[in-house]
């Protein structure tokens, strides 16, 4: 049993809440709304397929600027296969591109949570470091990608170095924020007991603070995933490929506007298939998350 564990049952009874009064609820199964979900999701998809495909029917835009779905399932194919002996999109397949996009992102953002995470953590808990540093990360925050990447080249060159350096500085301060408010959101009556307990600063941190305050850092390791996620295009615009930003980036150049759109419709699915894949991860980690 945790020191976290210990003081919550000090600070509660154990006598166990009444149930609730009145009929329960009728629930309906998970798989039947399961299916409800995805139906739904499903008619969206096809009401919004056959308004792209009416727009392009009824010459609203040329075709060059607004391809049909058909142009772009095209596009998705000519990405991911080898046509005329060439491969994909300037020479790599769809799927290396976002293998390469997503490898900078991972490598990017797990820089970013090993310095984010311990410098939240310190600016939650001690108060002159928070007077210090605090205004340098809101200072971060507010940056777009694009405002410093010309100086990242100008440091580091145009290899892999300016882009990781990129995705890491966009990454940052979320991890940073979301860490040190969650120390500073730890209910004082479990500080208070675990110092009756006898707990020190450090025993205080890492038993109490720091699991008290792990989903939300989970989350926001998860919304600076995001974050470096919407960076990377901006980060693949200097010798980017391969690397999906630069794809469409190499697409944007001769007017190739159905392989921008796949592009976009990639980083899109990938971007959903990622943050579902941390959501479990929060589950798994903080099970506890959102019961009483």
């Amino acid at each position: 049993m945790t020191l976290l564990d210990t003081v919550k049952e000090s600070g509660t009874g154990s006598s166990e809440a009444a149930p609730a009064s009145g009929r329960p609820a009728r629930r309906i199964p998970a798989g039947v709304a399961a299916l409800r979900w995805t139906a739904l999701r499903l008619l969206a998809l096809a009401v919004l397929l056959a308004s792209w495909q009416a727009v392009v029917a009824a010459g609203v835009w040329p075709r060059v600027l607004v391809p049909s779905p058909g142009d772009v399932w095209q596009a998705f194919v000519k990405a991911s296969t080898v046509h005329d002996g060439v491969r994909g999109i300037s020479g790599h397949l769809l799927v290396e591109h976002l293998a390469v996009s997503l490898r900078r992102i991972a490598i990017g953002t797990g820089y970013a949570a090993l310095v984010g995470i311990p410098l939240g953590l310190l600016i939650g808990v001690v108060k002159p470091l928070a007077v210090v540093l605090e205004p340098a990360v809101t200072f971060l925050r507010t940056l777009p990608p694009l405002a410093y990447l010309s100086l990242l080249v100008i440091w580091f060159g145009i290899d892999e170095s300016p882009k990781i350096w990129l995705l890491l500085v966009a990454a940052l301060p979320p991890i940073v924020a979301a860490t040190a408010a969650a120390v500073r959101g730890v209910p004082t009556d479990l500080v208070e007991a675990g110092r009756a307990l006898g707990a020190g600063p450090v025993a205080l941190l890492f038993s109490i603070r720091l699991p008290s305050a792990l989903p939300e850092i989970l989350t926001g390791v998860r919304i600076a995933v995001g974050i470096a996620y919407t960076s990377v295009v901006a980060a693949e615009t200097i010798n980017g490929v391969p690397g999906i930003g630069g794809m469409i980036r190499d697409a944007q150049r001769y007017n190739q506007t159905d392989v921008v759109i796949a592009g976009i419709i990639a980083i899109g699915l990938s971007g959903i298939l990622l943050d579902a894949l941390f959501r479990g991860l929060e589950r798994a980690a903080v099970p506890w998350r959102g019961r009483a």
